[in-house]
């Protein structure tokens, strides 16, 4: 188990938040977006600092390709297939330039001129074309369920049930699912049991307490549960602190690393 801190919690630019995640003591920082960054000097302050990025989004450099990625349209949509893929093969040089071992991909936002049924064949169709893409470079794609109570009304993936069988049906050691613990415990609770039971098809983790989306500890998740039942699991992967916070960045940290310190490998 590996955790990264949320770039947000930082201030200044992409470049001096892993300077920001070093000083506080973090070996990674997650901040999704990669659209105009230099990756050179990406490279260059994650070498003097010796903190990794540890996730970005699916984006596009060109207008009529990115048009077909928001959730009013996304990835159920069978026209946007191609435009996913060509977008997840840029996504990926951009991961490779920046060392990122994971790739977040989303569903979109439900459909109601077919079936979800449909819907999902749609979503595990393109993701099996993006698989052979994501295993060729060693980089993960990772499948986000989200809530649709609070956060994100009208979005396809909400369980991690489905999800999981989605995983499965693409069938690929490079496509597996994001479990963001925030989400599903608005969306579905029973959250040790729900990881337990899927932690060979989960990449990724994100973190957040419920309600507020703030750091662990000003919610109602008991994360020293969680996080101990994720290291019973022999999880290694990354975690990634993907929530806004309520105090000042040291206390902040502080309070984490006693947190976290415990299962940090």
């Amino acid at each position: 188990m590996k955790f990264s801190a949320a770039g947000g919690w930082f201030g200044g630019d992409h470049y001096n938040r892993y300077r920001e995640a070093a000083k506080y003591g973090f070996k990674g920082v997650e901040q999704l977006g990669w659209l105009g960054l230099d990756f050179d000097k990406v490279r260059a302050v994650q070498e003097e600092t010796g903190v990794v990025s540890t996730a970005i989004v699916i984006q596009s450099v060109d207008e009529n390709v990115s048009k077909l990625l928001p959730w009013s349209h996304g990835m159920v949509w069978e026209d946007a297939s191609d435009a996913f893929v060509t977008a997840f093969k840029e996504s990926v040089a951009a991961a490779k330039a920046m060392g990122v071992p994971n790739i977040i991909a989303t569903t979109g936002n439900e459909r109601h001129d077919v079936p979800r049924e449909k819907q999902h064949e749609i979503v595990v169709n393109t993701l099996k074309r993006m698989a052979p893409i994501a295993e060729e470079a060693g980089i993960m794609i990772i499948l986000e369920p989200l809530n649709i109570l609070v956060d994100h009304k009208g979005y396809y993936l909400v369980t991690s049930a489905e999800g999981y069988d989605m995983i499965r049906e693409v069938g690929s050691p490079n496509c597996k699912l994001l479990f963001d613990i925030y989400h599903q415990q608005i969306s579905e609770g029973n959250l040790i049991k729900n990881i337990r039971a899927g932690i060979d098809l989960i990449g990724h983790f994100h973190i957040g307490d419920h309600p507020g989306r703030n750091e662990p500890g000003t919610g109602e998740i008991n994360y020293k549960n969680v996080f101990k039942a994720i290291k019973e699991t022999g999880y290694d992967r990354w975690l990634a602190f993907e929530c806004g916070r309520t105090v000042d960045v040291e206390t902040l940290s502080k309070n984490m690393h006693e947190l976290i310190d415990e299962f940090d490998d």
